[in-house]
């Protein structure tokens, strides 16, 4: 029997979900940072340095960006790493991928890249300071094989932060989703001539654990101390968690 799974509002078998997200991520590669900008007013930027800083990264950190994309989480923390840190930019998708080393060479940053699946990745226990992951971790199939592997890697005191979009905040439903589903669509449209794939993304986000179930989930795989922070009004939320 086909284990089935959810794409956005469809329900398809696991395998095609993979092919599925893929097709999105190189339909929207090239213009993902624009579209990012337009869809969020900008926020996106606001919720990425509160990201950054809530990771405390120090000099010497080894630091694992997973589903890193465009690389912009990976330009601060090897900033902040320095020349004796490790901070490996990994996507599964090689359209993103290619896109975040780009950028990030052309701002002189030379840092290990590496196409890995969330639920498989090729590191070995204990290994990073920080592992993070900003807008992946509900593209991916298996949240809680993914979390667990997350977790699997962090060194023991090392933390965890999932930035991602969120269930928000009641009042704000309503105008949320006009926003989400015919706003988005239109400006996909517009702006990176496509409109089904940000279809997708409004619906992924709807289909997405809210942070209650999420902070469970990672307090499930092991984590501790596990808090969330929701930001603009919970239309994204930040959690965290520490491996002891």
């Amino acid at each position: 029997m086909t284990n089935t799974t959810h794409f956005g509002y469809e329900t398809v078998a696991e395998e095609d979900k993979v092919r599925k997200v893929a097709e999105v991520f190189h339909s929207v590669a090239a213009k993902y940072d624009v579209m990012n900008d337009f869809m969020s007013a900008g926020l996106h930027r606001v919720w990425k340095a509160f990201t950054i800083a809530q990771a405390g990264i120090r000099p010497g950190f080894k630091v694992l960006d997973i589903a890193g994309g465009t690389g912009d989480l990976s330009k601060a923390f090897a900033k902040q790493a320095g020349p004796t840190g490790e901070v490996w930019l990994t996507d599964i998708n090689e359209s993103m991928l290619r896109v975040g080393r780009d950028r990030l060479l052309n701002k002189g940053i030379v840092t290990p890249t590496a196409l890995c699946d969330a639920e498989k990745l090729p590191f070995p226990d204990n290994y990073f300071d920080r592992v993070s992951v900003a807008f992946g971790l509900r593209n991916m199939t298996h949240k809680d094989v993914a979390l667990s592997e997350m977790r699997r890697v962090l060194k023991p005191g090392g933390k965890l932060l999932v930035l991602e979009f969120s269930k928000v905040w009641e009042p704000l439903k309503k105008p949320y989703d006009v926003y989400s589903f015919s706003v988005l669509p239109w400006l996909g449209k517009k702006v990176a001539n496509d409109a089904d794939s940000y279809r997708y993304l409004a619906e992924s986000i709807r289909m997405h654990p809210d942070q209650e179930t999420l902070k469970q989930m990672m307090e499930q795989v092991g984590l501790e101390r596990v808090q969330y922070f929701n930001l603009t009004a919970g239309v994204a939320a930040l959690h965290t968690g520490i491996k002891m």
